[in-house]
């Protein structure tokens, strides 16, 4: 028996596939109704807003790093942190227009997928907790390092790699750099072993 896929769930697969081919500022609910080879105000009964879709699409985009994410294994929490670093940065190589559009929170805020509440606050606690259990031992005062400081720290620093990396200026900047050099260097400076 051949499953036919909901309407809602047809017009994000449209848009998730386009993503990549057009950007975020292209992506029209038109352009995806047709993809999806409906009515042009069919997505207008899911979607009331543009901003809705992309918030809808920008979900499967979290899905997806999280489940990449959540498959890491390693020997340590180290080597956790380490392979949860490179992956971060490996999705906005691969996924550019995705990685993008995941972190427009101008557009996504508001826009009905409460992506902060289910996908991003969830996603940094964890993040934080992996940074906490990989830690270095107490700081020669004695007192333990600031987690959250070396959580925010490390990813903002990651987070900055994968946007050059995402946006083409890395290579721009510097053609031919690799950018697991600035990972394993971000790791590094925020987590010395």
């Amino acid at each position: 028996m051949n499953v036919v896929e909901p309407l809602r769930e047809r017009l994000v697969s449209a848009g998730v596939d386009m993503l990549e081919q057009v950007g975020a500022g292209q992506l029209g609910l038109r352009a995806i109704a047709r993809e999806a080879g409906v009515s042009h105000g069919a997505p207008r009964r899911w979607f009331p807003t543009h901003n809705s879709l992309l918030a809808a699409i920008a979900a499967r985009g979290y899905a997806d790093l999280g489940a990449r994410l959540e498959a890491i294994q390693g020997d340590s929490p180290r080597e956790r942190l380490d392979r949860t670093c490179r992956t971060y940065v490996e999705f906005a190589v691969e996924r550019p227009e995705m990685f993008t559009l995941m972190f427009r929170h101008d557009l996504l805020e508001g826009a009905g997928e409460n992506l902060r509440a289910t996908t991003t606050l969830p996603m940094f606690r964890r993040w934080r907790d992996l940074v906490a259990t990989a830690s270095a031992p107490p700081t020669t005062d004695g007192n333990p390092p600031d987690t959250d400081e070396i959580a925010l720290g490390l990813w903002t620093n990651l987070h900055g790699v994968a946007t050059l990396v995402a946006n083409r200026s890395l290579e721009a900047m510097a053609p031919g750099f690799d950018p697991d050099r600035l990972v394993t260097s971000a790791i590094t400076r925020h987590l010395p072993r």
